[in-house]
């Protein structure tokens, strides 16, 4: 996968002031990435001789043998097919600096010195070293190569841009590492040596996914841990890879055999998210780098250790998945009452069918009309059983709207859809697609009449994934006053119908909300089975929804191709779907989205609560005759 970029944090083992022992453990260090295929390998802060060596350091014997040290490295490591930053402390004109090396193929590429030196007790460098932006060169000699050195240095290979900081940088309120992935930097590394602390590895941890997140870029940190000195202090090696935002790898501290972690960059994630955000640009006076040029790394990643989440829009655990729910819940119930009180309407007119988007969008209702302090019989929902109507879905509408204490109106459309059809000419056994649609458009007409009639509005109860999917009848359900569910996925309306049956003004109605959450997806327009049971379930028609929330999230957030997405989902839903099942829905997906645009170009107003929108007024603009062609046949060639 070329757009992937195996990279590694690493945190050898060391003894202080031994160079020998340094140079040999991260030999071996380098030896076991690259066996793995990593392309980048990041080591720690003065790593060649430990970074608590103290005033050892102020001895010229001690730096010309971390030089030399850094000279075998690099000859050792030549036939390597990686990149490597090593930390050492460099001296340039009776000065000395601490200093990232980034080395690869026998060739010393640069050397980036520290910018910020801190001076507080326990990490008093300035004792020892100058700040690298008082270097008056360009250039030195080292190893018997002429090497740039500065922090104006970046380098560059095929499509990967590294910028280089070390430690305190990024502890500082404008790290370099913000004006190096302004420059145009993708992947930031740290070489680092950072002691514990109570609570320090949490703040550092935020620190470095705020840096990845703001910077819109991969940061690779690697700390020093077992052999530096424990005098005073105790360095756990702390290690971590992180993404936009995201901690992909985290390294174990406090072991005795070093740490290194191993993860994938995405680069095609990164390059779409920067073209996406306007604000990521040098519109602040940033310095004049120098791109120093790379040798071209393998960028083939032949094997991802990476995971892909398969439900993107669901949180892992489960205090992050109330916190989201929450969160949601009150976006769609400040969005509804505001929508109401701007509105002058006198009630809520929703549409009541026993299935989740419905009783999703009821429940908002609730929650709105709460928040502002009136009766909920203010609500007006109505159930409109027709041809395929259950016993259970109906049961359930009913008891819930009970519950939950709305207003409830039963309206049969049965009879005006068979009048409907005398009128058109259908032959009611003609199960097509006017057959269908003509149902849901007499149940639109009927809300919207209601609403007129009772100085309302109409909540319109579709969601994300039938959005994506044109999976709804234009001028049918596609139509409200306003859709509170037009951003929340499929997926996802499970999990906030859940949440809402264990909140306590929603209790009254738990036992119902749990059999909603149960019953099939269905928009029942055709008559049930013989059983009366829901013969029309939506993903043996569609596809599985978590596969089309999984395309979805990917396609619209970072703008995959169709040959990335199919990919990613063999990885993410790995033992759950074959290649042919993901391949036959990844075509269902694409053909939809495109062909469906008509219907979101008309789409009510409704409130965005993630960063996944389809909203023609904002996130998703694409014109409604827009072809497929291109999307369709990468994915047919496979």
């Amino acid at each position: 996968m070329n757009s992937f970029l195996k990279i590694a944090a690493v945190s050898p083992t060391i003894k202080v002031a031994d160079c020998q022992y340094n140079t040999n453990s991260i030999i071996n260090s380098l030896s076991k990435a690259d066996q793995q295929g990593v392309q980048i390998a990041v080591l720690p802060e003065l790593c060649v001789c430990g970074y608590t060596c103290a005033d050892l350091l102020s001895q010229p014997f001690f730096v010309n043998k971390c030089a030399e040290a850094l000279g075998i490295i690099v000859e050792k490591t030549k036939s390597f097919n990686l990149l490597s930053a090593i930390g050492l402390p460099v001296a340039v004109d009776g000065r000395l600096y601490n200093c990232a090396a980034i080395i690869g193929k026998g060739t010393i590429y640069g050397l980036v010195p520290k910018t910020y030196l801190p001076n507080y007790n326990e990490f008093y460098e300035q004792r020892w070293f100058t700040a690298g932006p008082n270097l008056q060169r360009s250039e030195i000699e080292l190893c018997g190569q002429t090497v740039p050195i500065g922090t104006d240095l970046l380098f560059e290979t095929g499509n990967v841009v590294i910028g280089a900081e070390i430690c305190e940088d990024m502890w500082v309120p404008i790290p370099p590492s913000s004006f190096m992935a302004l420059a145009g930097a993708n992947v930031l590394i740290n070489l680092s040596a950072s002691n514990e602390m109570v609570g320090k590895n949490e703040y550092r941890r935020q620190l470095i996914m705020q840096q990845s997140a703001r910077n819109i870029a991969a940061y690779v940190y690697a700390s020093s841990g077992q052999g530096e000195s424990t005098t005073d202090l105790v360095f756990g090696g702390a290690t971590f890879i992180a993404e936009n935002g995201s901690i992909l790898a985290e390294g174990e501290r406090f072991t005795h055999d070093g740490c290194m972690i191993v993860s994938e960059i995405d680069l095609d994630k990164l390059q779409s998210q920067r073209l996406k955000t306007s604000t990521f640009t040098t519109q602040i006076q940033t310095p004049t780098f120098r791109l120093v040029q790379v040798q071209t790394l393998n960028t083939q990643v032949e094997k991802l250790t990476r995971k892909f989440n398969p439900h993107p829009f669901i949180p892992n655990d489960a205090r992050s998945l109330n916190e989201r729910c929450s969160e949601i819940f009150n976006i769609q119930i400040c969005g509804l009452a505001q929508r109401f009180v701007a509105s002058h309407s006198k009630c809520a007119v929703v549409g009541i069918s026993g299935g989740l988007d419905s009783t999703l969008a009821l429940l908002v209702a609730v929650g709105a009309i709460d928040h502002l302090n009136l009766p909920r019989t203010n609500i007006v929902g109505i159930t409109m059983p027709g041809f395929g109507t259950t016993g259970r879905t109906y049961n359930n509408a009913i008891n819930m709207m009970r519950f939950l204490g709305v207003t409830i109106r039963e309206i049969s459309i049965a009879d005006a859809c068979n009048q409907h059809f005398k009128d058109i000419n259908l032959d009611p056994s003609d199960r097509s697609v006017t057959y269908e649609n003509s149902q849901a458009r007499e149940r639109t007409q009927i809300l919207m009449d209601v609403a007129n009639k009772e100085g309302g509005m109409v909540v319109g109860t579709g969601d994300l994934s039938e959005l994506a999917l044109g999976w709804a009848t234009y001028n049918g359900d596609h139509m409200s006053m306003y859709g509170v569910n037009a951003s929340v996925p499929k997926t996802l309306v499970k999990h906030l119908v859940e949440w809402a049956a264990n909140e306590p003004q929603y209790a009254a109605a738990r036992e119902t909300l749990l059999d909603i959450i149960d019953t099939p997806i269905s928009p029942e327009l055709l008559p049930a089975d013989n059983e009366g049971k829901i013969a029309q379930k939506t993903e043996d028609l569609v596809g599985p929804y978590e596969l089309h929330d999984f395309f979805l999230y990917n396609f619209l957030r970072f703008g995959y191709s169709p040959k990335r997405l199919y990919s990613m989902a063999l990885v993410a839903f790995d033992g759950k779907y074959t290649a042919v099942v993901v391949k036959k829905w990844l075509l269902t997906f694409l053909r939809r989205f495109f062909n469906q645009q008509f219907k979101r170009s008309a789409l009510p107003d409704g409130p965005k609560v993630g960063s996944v929108s389809l909203s023609p007024r904002g996130d998703w603009r694409m014109p409604s005759d827009t072809t497929a062609q291109m999307w369709m046949s990468e994915i047919e060639n496979l």
